[in-house]
């Protein structure tokens, strides 16, 4: 049966490197015999640009009707003087808490031929391969009460909430713990448990779930040590797991280990392994139809995308080994740039894969 996939490029550069992956998904429903359909639809800006919404009716019912969502990038400058309420990020969240989708799995792995390209010395990052487990759809992302008050004496007070039950801890415990017994059985937790009351919840109900997986070494370690530790030994970790907000900070800091964010995939996962893949950059507005934005991390997605939510991890490799072949022979976008490279544009990228595919 034809697994439907909604294709939601979004704003920015998300358009043309969502582009690039549809060419890599027509290549495989063409020419591997993958057995899907595609469907396109707006959200973000481009969505608020076209009716009144970041996150139309349209566009919820298709992300639900599908088997996966591909997403491109949300936001820009443009928007960014609209009421929260209306921001095109609230299309991203609205799809993540109506969808489900609480569980963020982001590999950070250094491509042996980008090591130079990395900040921090080769010998520091070489081999890095870590995989964060992100709780996508609680904590202060989507806590209440939030807001903007007036207090007595006419001063502006900003306030958000931290807030997750056990069962939201357990679920992403969970994942984390699976993921974990597949790789190295080693899991670090990633808390503030020192002095936020969540997070020393969020602590309990990780040992007493590592019960369940005595294979599993546990370690625990607070949000400011794991980003030093992050930049000074990141080879220490295997699995990371931690709330909405850490880990949306510590995969972007993770990223840059690996020399360019423009190479790092994600997948938001439910409980049924329906997932939204998405690079985990941003919509980039200042490079956006110039043709250099890096498609790699989004092909990536679709790799993640066929691994998890259509179950064919033959195409998924079929797909890492294409990039590593054009990675190989020195084909770079000008972000993982450095001389001797050939550079080549967004475009180019894309057909470059879909040649390696072919090969």
């Amino acid at each position: 049966m034809s697994k439907k996939i909604a294709v939601l490029p979004g704003d920015g550069i998300g358009v043309e490197i969502v582009a690039q992956a549809v060419k890599v998904l027509n290549c495989l429903k063409n020419e591997f015999d993958l057995d899907i359909e595609m469907e396109e639809g707006l959200v973000g800006g481009a969505a608020y640009d076209d009716s009144g919404s970041p996150l139309p009716e349209a566009t919820l019912k298709l992300a639900i009707e599908s088997d996966a969502i591909l997403l491109g990038a949300v936001g820009g400058y443009k928007w960014e003087s609209l009421d929260i309420a209306v921001r095109p990020e609230k299309g991203l969240l609205g799809l993540r808490s109506e969808l489900e989708l609480f569980a963020n799995l982001r590999p950070a792995i250094l491509y042996p031929q980008l090591a130079h390209a990395s900040t921090l010395k080769e010998g520091v990052v070489s081999g890095l391969d870590i995989m964060i487990v992100r709780e996508l759809t609680g904590g202060i992302y989507f806590g209440q009460p939030r807001g903007v008050r007036i207090l007595e004496n006419n001063e502006k007070q900003g306030f958000n909430t931290l807030i997750y039950k056990e069962s939201e801890i357990e679920r992403i415990a969970h994942v984390a713990f699976e993921t974990a017994m597949k790789r190295n059985k080693r899991l670090c937790s990633v808390d503030k448990a020192n002095v936020l009351e969540c997070t020393e919840l969020w602590r309990e109900v990780l040992i007493r779930i590592s019960k369940e997986y005595p294979e599993v070494e546990l370690t625990h370690m607070y949000v400011d040590n794991a980003a030093m530790q992050l930049v000074r030994a990141p080879k220490q970790f295997d699995v990371m797991v931690t709330t909405n907000m850490f880990g949306d900070i510590l995969s972007d800091c993770a990223a840059m280990l690996t020399g360019s964010i423009g190479m790092l995939p994600s997948a938001s996962m439910d409980k049924n392994q329906k997932g939204m893949y998405e690079p985990i950059h941003g919509s980039a507005p200042d490079i956006a139809g110039q043709d250099i934005a890096n498609p790699l991390a989004t092909i990536l997605s679709v790799a993640m995308l066929l691994r998890y939510s259509l179950s064919n991890e033959a195409l998924a490799l079929k797909v890492e080994s294409a990039v590593e072949s054009v990675l190989n022979k020195g084909l770079r976008t000008v972000d993982i740039y450095t001389d001797g490279d050939t550079k080549i544009g967004t475009d180019a990228m894309g057909d470059a894969v879909v040649a390696a595919l072919m090969a």
